[in-house]
This record gives C-alpha cells, structure tokens and sequence, in this order.
C-alpha cells in the first residue's frame, strides 16, 4: 500500500512539473524576451556580413529579423519537406523569386529557429540544402553551356545533424527533383555560380569565412538558426526571465494577437514592462493596431495587388486588408491604371455573409462572398464560390477589365479562384479565349484539354508571379474537382466526402 502511495504521489509530483513546465514555456514574458535575446545573435550575424541580404523564413524568422534590416522577399522553406523519410522539392513552394536576389548579392542569409531539443530546424538542415542542390542540377541539365566551369551538383549538408547515410538517401532523390523542374513550366534565371548552403548558430565558434565576391566559386546561402539549444524546457536567465528555445514558433498559441510587425514597432515598450504589466501592453498595443488601420482604410491601397504575369496582369491577388474601403473602377497610376472588377471573399459564415453585389449585375464592378471554415466551407467554395465567381470574372474579362480576386490572407481560397479562372478563360499561352465554349481560337492559341498537368502548369504562373500563393490542399482538391468533375456529380461526391 504504501509502495503505491509512493508512486502515485511521484506521478502527480510529475505532471504537476510538466504542467508548470508548459506554463512557463508559453509565458509571453519568457517568450518575448527570449526572442529578443536570439534576435542580438542575428543582428551579429548581420554586422559579419553587411552586404548579403536577410530574409526571414515564414513564419518564425520574422519574430527574429529587425524589418529595418531584411530584404523585402521572404524565404519560405517548409520543415516538413526535410523531415526523415519525407524529403521533398515540393514545386508548390519553389522559392525561385528568392534566385535574383541571390544572384545580384552573392549570397542571402535565411533566419529561422526551432523548438528545445534540436539544434537546428528540419528548414535550415535539409530543406535549404535540397533546394540548393536540385536547382544547381536543374541548371546544368536545361542549360549547361551557361553554368560555371566548377558547378558543383553535391548535396551539402550540416556534419553532426545530417548523418552521412540520411544525406545519401536524400542525394538518391535530386536528380528526379531537378528533372521535375525541368518539365515544369517555371523559368530559372541564368545562375553564374552554383548556390552552397553554410550553417551558422549560436555555438558557431567562428563564423564562415567568404571570399571576394569576384572570387567566390559558389553563391553562399547563409542559414542561421536563431535560438540557443536547450535540452528542454525552460533556462534561467539572471534578467529574470526563462530562456525558450525557438520562441517564435507557433505564436498562436501564447502570443495574445501579438504580432513580428507590433514587436518590432514597439520592442523597447514591450521589453521594459513587468511580467504583471505586458498582458495589458500587449493587448493595448494590438487595439491601437486594429483601430489604426480601420482609420486608415479609406481610398488608398494599403499595398498594390500583383499581376499574374503569364497573362499579363488581366488577373491579380492581394490580400483583402490591401483593398481600399471602396474597392475603385481603376488601379492608381503606379499599378497600371486599368479597368478594374473585384472579387472579395471573406470567411464568415454564410449565414452572416452579405454578398451585397450580385455576379450577373451588368453596372457592379464588385463581387462579395463569403465562406466559412471546415467542411460547410468545403462545399460552399465548391457549389457557390467557384460557379459565381467564374460567371463575374468572365463577364468582366470580356469587358476589358481586368480582375483583382482576394481573400483574407491572400494566399488560398483567392489563389483557387484564379487558378480556376486561368483554365477556364486563358489558353496555354496566357491568351483570353474569345468564349469559353467555342472550338475556335485564333491564330497562335492552343489549348490543351483541362487535366491535372494543365491545371497545374497555371498554378506554377500563379506562384511564379505571386510567390505568397499557398493554396491548400482541400482547396486545390475543390478546384481541380469543380474543373474535371461534371456539375451533376460534384454535390454528391463533396457531401459524401463531408459525412
């Protein structure tokens, strides 16, 4: 009985500690001064080498970087694609827009973290290195003549994190990744150098050594890894905080609405409040955030929607918070100044949703649907969002107007619309079909047959264009059934799909 009491007590003893544990590790106190001690290693990292660009790597980097000091592009390299056994070039995230700044810079610095227990994140290990590889062998397989006399196709990975046999069988795998590239209908730049991945984190001893940029044999890409590592937990600090490795990773989850944007604009602020004090401070600052920019929605652009370029910019995505207020009949000046028709989506409810302009209207330049979250949202974006919105973009395509599709992050449920929209009204060319129906092109059009290869070729035109394009899964599902499915079987198939 006793030998039970024991035990019993020493599992609650247990739990009790992996509770405070987690507590402490979500603790916005310990979280936000962690970050800004890593983020004093990065700007060190930065001073060593002033004239190579910084990018974050979405979403944690940016917790790390000061935006004062990182180029405008963002890195976005998934760890998931540099997980064991999952190794992948994934052609839905190419990174190619990130390959001229490399190139007119010799070399770019890319910033993430991770979480205790690793010394380095799966993006920065292997995700980066693939990336490197695969594009060095792609080069050389579609224009060797043009690529350095030293090009070099080895895969290079961090000694000590990547085990010599995990790095061959990822090295099996390049040449397949290059000539998936290849096919695609993606456009490398000219690469003079091959790109070499090199690791710096904070027990770097010394950092790497590059030469003159006009005797480098190789374009370094520089990958940092932000965050001390610790065994696990929580590490005392003598400033009264406890040290969490890889603090800007999932910041939904303690981070109250903060934001990388409000941390730097007020970092000082933040910093200097107590532990009792920066709930209140953090939640001040996100309401004077909001209410700033509902001030400030009015008949400007927040930022410029970016034309797809393949087709000429006759289709264009922008998040919905760049809209002005009242969405205007032409573009500013600076983005072109043309004829412009709206498509707005939002993830409300349908039930709240105020779809306050009808697609078939023949004065209204705007169209407003909303979709909520999950499965409702699934087959609402199948049967309504899709079929509506290709009526209104039609409509105003063939009135010469150009059409600027959005939704709120700017990244998923818009980017399905247009892809839907490249298909059914471009041909290969990026040429506006006279009608969606007719077996007659003119001269110079073709147009293949829709499948999965010509929906995905119009993908690669969004992303090329837009590389903050990241439809998900469901989405691209949805579009690729409401293009190759008959409408009388695709209620069914997505309500089965639902139960």
């Amino acid at each position: 009985m006793y030998e039970d009491d024991v035990a019993f007590n020493a599992r609650n003893e247990r739990a009790e500690a992996l509770a405070l544990l987690r507590k402490e590790s979500l603790d916005i106190y310990n979280r936000l001064h962690s970050i800004a001690e890593d983020a004093i290693f990065v700007e060190e990292v930065h001073q060593a080498y002033p004239d190579i660009p910084i990018l974050p790597n979405l979403r944690c980097g940016e917790w790390y970087t000061d935006p004062k000091m990182i180029a405008k592009e963002a890195a976005y390299f998934k760890s998931t694609d540099g997980h064991f056994g999952n190794w992948s070039f994934n052609l839905r995230r190419p990174n190619l827009h990130l390959l001229p700044l490399a190139i007119a810079n010799h070399g770019m610095i890319i910033v993430d973290s991770t979480r205790a227990g690793k010394r380095m994140p799966d993006a920065l290990s292997k995700t980066v290195p693939i990336w490197c590889a695969v594009i060095n062998r792609t080069v050389l397989q579609l224009r060797e003549n043009e690529v350095h006399e030293t090009c070099d196709r080895k895969l290079y990975t961090p000694p000590g994190i990547v085990s010599s046999q995990e790095s061959r069988q990822i090295e099996e795998r390049i040449d397949a990744w290059a000539r998936s590239l290849a096919k695609s209908s993606y456009t490398l730049p000219h690469l003079p150098l091959p790109l070499r991945p090199l690791w710096i984190t904070p027990v770097t001893s010394v950092f790497p050594s590059l030469p003159a940029k006009d005797r480098r044999s190789f374009i370094p890409v520089l990958c940092v890894s932000a965050s001390k590592q610790i065994k696990f937990g929580v590490e005392r600090r003598q400033a009264g905080f406890g040290y969490v490795q890889g603090s800007g990773d999932d910041h939904e989850l303690w981070g109250r609405n903060l934001t990388p944007k409000i941390f730097w604009e007020h970092k000082e602020t933040l910093l200097r409040c107590s532990r009792s004090e920066l709930s209140a401070m953090v939640e001040k600052l996100v309401h004077e955030d909001r209410a700033h920019a509902a001030r400030n929605k009015g008949v400007e652009w927040t930022l410029l929607p970016t034309p797809i370029r393949q087709v000429s910019g006759a289709l264009m995505l922008c998040k919905a918070s760049d809209l002005p207020g009242v969405p205007l009949d032409s573009l500013p000046s600076e983005g072109g100044g043309s004829s412009t028709a709206y498509v707005i989506i939002d993830r409300k409810d349908a039930a709240d949703s105020s779809e306050v302009q009808d697609d078939d209207s023949a004065t209204s330049n705007v169209l407003r649907l909303s979709t909520p979250e999950g499965k409702k949202g699934q087959l609402r974006f199948l049967e309504t969002v899709l079929p509506r919105s290709m009526s209104f973009v039609q409509s105003h395509l063939r009135r010469g107007r150009n059409v600027c599709i959005a939704c709120d992050d700017g990244k998923d449920i818009s980017v399905g619309i247009a892809l839907a929209a490249l298909q059914k009204f471009f041909d290969d060319n990026g040429e506006l079909i006279e009608s969606e129906h007719s077996c007659t092109l003119k001269v110079g059009q073709t147009l293949k047959f829709t499948d999965k290869q010509t929906i995905r070729t119009r993908l690669h035109w969004i992303i090329s264009s837009y590389p903050l394009a990241n439809p998900s899964r469901t989405t691209l599902k949805r579009v690729n059934e409401f293009l190759l499915t008959p409408p009388s079987f695709r209620s069914g198939r997505t309500t089965s799909a639902s139960t």
